[in-house]
């Protein structure tokens, strides 16, 4: 499998089991945001309800423009921008296959530009770039980041929930499995 974005030796992991902290300057260019993580305080636009803050995919924060590769063969089921404030702006769901398995993944907070590297129905290879990181202004307001995440049931809509209620956690962690299984041991 390629890897979805290529890290450097060095990155940080984020914990944000606590909240956000404004002070803070992370030291690397690139981060992790893990799965299954609480982060209370951190989705207040009207599209989390209040209720949902836990993040059911992974993000690699990185500088903007960065690539992004498909991590194996597959077919681009959809494309298109998800505009709410706090959503994933410009998105795109790709076909694979995982131990001879249907799966969905969802690459997020993509660049405009994006959305012309690829068609829906097309074939891509394993390591094709398939998108770059977009910036605040089109992301859905986040610092630039690739929010990543599997569905193994075809998603209706070019969309997935990346953060759902703790009440939905069993179901969500079963539908939305640890994107580590593709990625790795990042964390």
């Amino acid at each position: 499998m390629a890897e979805v974005v290529i890290l450097p030796e060095d990155y940080w992991v984020f914990d944000f089991t606590k909240g956000e902290d404004p002070t803070f300057e992370c030291p690397f260019p690139y981060q992790i945001g893990r799965y299954d993580e609480v982060r209370p305080g951190m989705y207040t636009q009207e599209l989390f309800e209040g209720t949902r803050d836990l993040h059911i995919g992974i993000d690699i924060g990185t500088p903007v423009g960065e690539p992004i590769h498909a991590f194996g063969p597959g077919i681009v089921h959809s494309k298109g921008i998800n505009p709410e404030p706090g959503s994933y702006g410009p998105t795109i769901i790709i076909q694979h296959e995982h131990e001879g398995k249907p799966i969905w993944a969802l690459y997020g907070h993509l660049s405009m530009e994006s959305l012309d590297m690829v068609q829906v129905g097309e074939s891509v290879e394993e390591g094709q770039v398939v998108a770059t990181v977009g910036d605040k202004t089109v992301n859905g307001g986040w610092a630039p980041h690739l929010h990543f995440q599997l569905s193994w049931e075809e998603p209706i809509v070019n969309d997935m929930p990346g953060v759902v209620s703790r009440e939905d956690r069993e179901w969500a962690l079963l539908q939305y499995p640890d994107p580590r299984i593709i990625l790795g041991p990042i964390y």
